[in-house]
């Protein structure tokens, strides 16, 4: 029997240094949703009860993977539980340095990968249907809760959004943010070039002036309490009703004092969001820039993307720890949620 087990355990990639933890717990969902034609995939992250085997969520050839103990039992409580939503190419397992980190300081984070707005399907078009994202997240919150091994464990009533850019965008969507499709075609025009999200969509085909009406829908989820958005995209573009209509408290996180988006600004230099919310705390982070945000890169990660021509998302600014500002994201996160 121990020699089977071992030979389970070598086959898993698993051995007794791998098992070494602690770990926070890692799941899937399927997720039922009305809005789209099929099933949405989605991960819950939480504290762990008794452990399992050691997995490797969102480790490939550029980026570092996070450990878990996969489908580990649900340790005795009831814990915050964020609702996260990656950015514009991105995905839910790529930013599990934050899930993980967020889990092991003791609440649960829902997330799903947002169809036509994920990595190697984030198509320009399909990633303005913000309707489509903020429903994704709702509809992975009702399968949540409706999952007893899960739902018996959440503090409904500390249940919040949290989202990076365009997830960013997403999180105050839930939360009672609605953007104005007038209001974003003025922002491109004025912004030409400077402004690459505007450029991604153009080169998509998009017409400004013909965005889709699910840009400007109200997504607001009534379970949503709390909203933290880092780098957020599309403030520009926020009504000044619904900026006036948030009463609830809500973390902005810029990552550097200057921008390499400037989309992602939303202090005195750029959408000034931070100042016209009525409960508003805006952390800045620096040094960094907004790709620090993504997962520490593999020693050969730079070279893989300069190789392909792709965007230098492991090269940080002078002077900025990777490691040290996803510490302190998760620091401003706790620190604001009461972890």
């Amino acid at each position: 029997m121990k020699k089977l087990l071992s030979a389970f355990l070598i086959g898993m990639g698993l051995t007794g240094a791998a098992m070494a933890g602690p770990y926070a717990g890692y799941d899937r969902l399927t997720v039922k949703a009305d809005h789209r034609p099929s099933v949405l995939a989605a991960s819950v992250w939480y504290p762990a009860g008794t452990p399992t085997y050691r997995g490797l969520v969102g480790d490939n050839a550029v980026f570092q993977g996070t450990s878990a103990y996969v489908g580990a039992a649900v340790a005795e409580g009831r814990f915050p539980l964020f609702v996260l939503s990656h950015g514009s190419g991105g995905n839910m397992d790529a930013i599990s340095w934050l899930s993980s980190a967020l889990a092991m300081r003791g609440a649960m984070v829902l997330a799903v990968n947002h169809p036509g707005s994920t990595s190697g399907d984030s198509s320009p078009r399909r990633s303005l249907r913000l309707d489509e994202r903020a429903a994704d997240l709702s509809a992975a919150l009702d399968a949540l809760l409706n999952e007893p091994v899960f739902a018996d464990h959440v503090d409904r009533s500390r249940i919040a959004s949290l989202g990076f850019s365009l997830g960013g965008a997403t999180a105050l969507n839930l939360a009672g943010l609605r953007f104005d499709r007038g209001a974003y075609a003025d922002y491109c025009a004025t912004m030409g070039e400077d402004g690459q999200d505007c450029v991604f969509f153009a080169k998509g085909g998009v017409d400004f002036a013909a965005l889709p009406e699910g840009f400007a829908t109200d997504m607001r989820d009534e379970r949503i309490l709390q909203a933290i958005a880092i780098d957020p995209g599309m403030t520009y573009a926020a009504t000044p009703e619904s900026v006036g209509r948030m009463k609830m408290p809500v973390l902005l996180i810029n990552l550097g004092r200057t921008h390499l988006f400037k989309a992602a600004d939303v202090g005195p230099d750029g959408s000034n969001l931070a100042a016209r919310l009525p409960s508003a705390l805006l952390k800045t982070i620096a040094p960094a820039h907004h790709f620090t945000f993504l997962a520490e890169c593999k020693p050969e990660g730079a070279a893989m993307l300069a190789a392909e021509k792709d965007d230098p998302v492991c090269d940080d600014p002078e002077g900025a720890d990777r490691a040290a500002v996803h510490k302190a994201i998760v620091e401003e996160i706790a620190a604001f949620a009461g972890l």
